[in-house]
């Protein structure tokens, strides 16, 4: 017994070793416990989500392939005050990591501290401003004493909690400083010192594992140099030394969105594509910036941007997977793990395969081969030949074979997609203002004045502080000139003759919580409405558990509260080109609610009526797939022959069409459904010249009354060939309930 003893003791420090050791890298990968790694990485945000959802978002990101969690440290949030901090509620940045940990993924923390993040002052706290002598991210001794001491005590937070990987924690990786080569000249002589003094501050903090500099060309040894941007597999120089791995810290999954601009939209294809044309030219660590983006609660957004942030990434602002970018992505790290022993272990060669087409080849001494056949041509679909055998690539994609032999994913063929839709309303615009890309303006407007001495009050309301540039501390904001003209004089008010007040007796006296509203009277609606009014109301939570939103489309301009806590600003007057307002659902997570008489207070800055606000729940009302018989099979349907090293499908041999829907809901009716050649895709669908007739009856049977279904593609299935010698594909489009 006592020997026994002995050895278990013996055994659980060899672990407790095994399992607290400094992470390191090579020129290939990072080397976690003693094992070259490629990561797969997610941004998602604690601020930008209550903690009642980090469980979800973290289940969601592992299910879809992801090895890392990655964070900021937002500065402004935890240290409010110089050397008073805060790391309550969705600030605990101690409990997201241990989420991370508790779901068994990796996390990277980017302290910065400075983040820009779309985050207002790019997360520099205020206080800051005022500072005697201060210069911003400079070789500047006030801001380097108040950056050190904040970063320090991140530091020191997260290693009193052993989250570190060198003490057994998910922390592999850290971030110091953001995208400072943007700003680095503007600094002249005082810029390569600051990168110099803060990576050797950051890597003096003794974490044990690496720290990176993104967009830092000479971030200096031993910190790791990394890209930021859409395209890293062409436009990144690479690592600025061969003993430093290729790492991507941000791969931007859409483009967040400003007040007033048309959002741009990035497809699964493209980031698939390059996603794995940049793990074919080297790379080993990909993170998606975001992959949950959430909401800027408060006035957290930095200027112009909305209160719904990256809701286009594969988990959308409400936590909703959105497809077909989680989906394709999940197939493609998948696909990508197939690969792991060659791409890691194995000599990398280049060859072409034809003008605009090449193969990335790793071969292992063993035998082991795995190949990446790209084709750089964005308008033809090229046929190829590698290692004596044809492939058809289509246009502007990459085929992962991991034997050199099958092809398990290609990037363009997108499998499932999935849609839900609350329609947009258009409003009309009344407000005098600035843009994104010009925020100065002028507003022109006649006055009454009285004789003698008149009283001028003038309301400047901000859209968000800026979040990036060099010299950040001298950029202002709100009113600099005011004259008053008549035809013959002017008389110039811009020196000093004005006082001012920050914030409004409401907001100072929290009349948008329960305590608050008794501090002043409310008086019964009126049908006149007037700018800068107070609105409050209640409303009971919608029953389900699918997430709420209030639709501000009918109102202008302002803030909105839900029972204390503000849910951000709204901005609905403000149309796109396209004559739409940029946002009209507003996220009210539901661990803001109770079951009944939840308070709503709003600011109206302009003067709408709200008798039109609704309370809406968010749903996955359709699932719609659409598969060809040159898709390739389920990437999970693949295993290797231990024997021949070569991928075999043993789990049928026809492209499958998948519908999922989300939770407690289930597949109710068919609302398309066509095996042959149907036209379109899931926006917009008919059927074509060839058509099944039992399409409809057929996917009814496999389908209706459940969550999930699969279908094969193949006319066996479907009772025979409609149309022989043509291809096929099966398009269908179901409704959930």
């Amino acid at each position: 017994m006592k020997t026994k003893m002995v050895f278990l003791c013996s055994f659980m420090v060899l672990l407790s070793l095994i399992n607290s050791e400094d992470v390191t890298y090579d020129g290939r990968s990072l080397i976690i416990h003693g094992q070259r790694k490629i990561l797969f990485s997610g941004s998602i945000h604690y601020p930008r989500s209550p903690p009642e959802m980090w469980s979800s978002l973290i289940s969601k990101a592992k299910e879809g392939g992801l090895d890392v969690i990655q964070t900021y440290a937002f500065w402004n949030l935890h240290e409010p005050q110089p050397g008073q901090y805060d790391f309550s509620g969705r600030y605990d940045i101690v409990r997201f990591i241990k989420e991370i940990q508790a779901h068994g993924l990796y996390a990277c923390l980017r302290i910065g501290p400075f983040i820009e993040s779309e985050w207002s002052y790019g997360g520099l706290p205020f206080w800051l401003h005022d500072v005697p002598g201060i210069v911003f991210r400079s070789d500047n001794e006030p801001f380097k004493f108040y950056m050190q001491n904040f970063t320090t005590h991140i530091v020191n937070l997260i290693k009193s909690e052993k989250l570190y990987a060198s003490q057994g924690g998910p922390i592999i990786l850290s971030q110091i400083e953001n995208e400072y080569q943007n700003v680095e000249g503007a600094f002249h002589e005082n810029g390569p010192p600051y990168v110099r003094w803060a990576a050797a501050m950051a890597v003096g903090q003794q974490t044990g594992v690496p720290w990176v500099m993104c967009k830092q060309d000479d971030a200096p040894d031993p910190v790791i140099n990394s890209c930021n941007g859409l395209r890293c597999g062409e436009t990144f120089a690479g690592p600025n030394s061969p003993n430093k791995p290729a790492i991507w810290t941000e791969n931007w999954t859409s483009q967040y969105q400003v007040y007033g601009e048309v959002q741009q939209l990035r497809s699964a294809e493209d980031i698939a594509f390059h996603v794995a044309l940049f793990i074919a030219k080297n790379g080993s660590y990909v993170n998606y910036y975001m992959y949950h983006g959430g909401t800027n609660f408060g006035r957290t957004a930095s200027s112009f941007v909305l209160t719904a942030y990256y809701d286009q990434a594969p988990l959308d602002e409400y936590g909703i997977i959105r497809q077909p970018k989680w989906g394709h992505l999940k197939d493609l790290h998948a696909a990508v793990k197939l690969c792991s022993e060659p791409l890691l272990s194995g000599k990398p060669q280049s060859i072409s395969l034809g003008q605009l087409q090449q193969a990335y080849v790793f071969k292992e001494d063993l035998g082991k081969c795995t190949a990446f056949l790209v084709n750089n041509d964005s308008r033809n679909d090229v046929q190829v030949v590698f290692q004596n055998s044809s492939y058809l690539l289509p246009r502007k994609s990459i085929s992962i074979l991991p034997d050199c032999k099958n092809v398990v994913f290609n990037t363009a063929k997108v499998i499932p997609k999935l849609h839900y839709y609350p329609l947009k309303v258009s409003t009309q615009s009344r407000s005098a203002h600035g843009s994104h890309q010009n925020t100065s303006f002028s507003l022109r407007a006649a006055v009454s004045l009285n004789e003698g001495v008149n009283d001028i009050a003038l309301l400047s309301v901000m859209v968000g502080l800026p979040d990036s540039g060099a010299y950040l501390e001298r950029k202002v904001a709100g009113l600099q000139r005011v004259m008053i003209q008549d035809d013959t004089a002017a008389d110039d008010l811009t020196k000093d003759q004005w006082g001012y007040q920050v914030g409004m007796l409401g907001e100072k006296l929290e009349i948008y919580t329960e305590e608050g509203t008794n501090k002043v009277y409310w008086g019964r609606l009126s049908t006149t409405n007037k700018p800068i009014t107070w609105y409050k109301t209640q409303f009971d939570s919608p029953a389900g558990s699918d997430p709420v939103a209030v639709n501000l489309g009918s109102m202008g301009k302002g803030e909105a509260w839900v029972n204390g806590q503000s849910i951000g600003r709204y901005w609905t007057s403000y149309l796109t080109p396209d004559g739409s307002p940029s946002q009209i659902w507003y996220n009210i997570p539901r661990a803001f609610l109770k079951p009944t008489g939840n308070l709503l207070v709003l600011l109206e800055e302009e003067a709408r009526s709200p008798l039109h606000i609704s309370i809406d729940t968010i749903t996955v009302s359709r699932v719609c797939g659409h598969v060809s018989d040159s898709h390739p099979l389920q990437v999970y349907s693949w295993v290797v022959d231990n024997q021949s090293n070569e991928y075999q499908n043993h789990h049928g041999q026809r492209p499958e069409l998948q519908l999922k829907c989300p939770q407690s809901k289930i597949i109710s009716r068919i609302r398309f459904a066509s095996y042959g050649t149907p036209s379109g895709d899931c926006e917009k669908y008919a059927v074509g010249s060839c058509h099944s007739v039992n399409s409809r009856s057929i996917v009814e049977k496999a389908c209706l009354g459940k969550r999930f279904c699969s279908i094969a593609q193949s006319r066996q299935y479907f009772g025979g060939d409609p149309c022989p010698g043509l291809h096929k594909s099966l398009l269908v489009d179901a409704q959930c309930s």
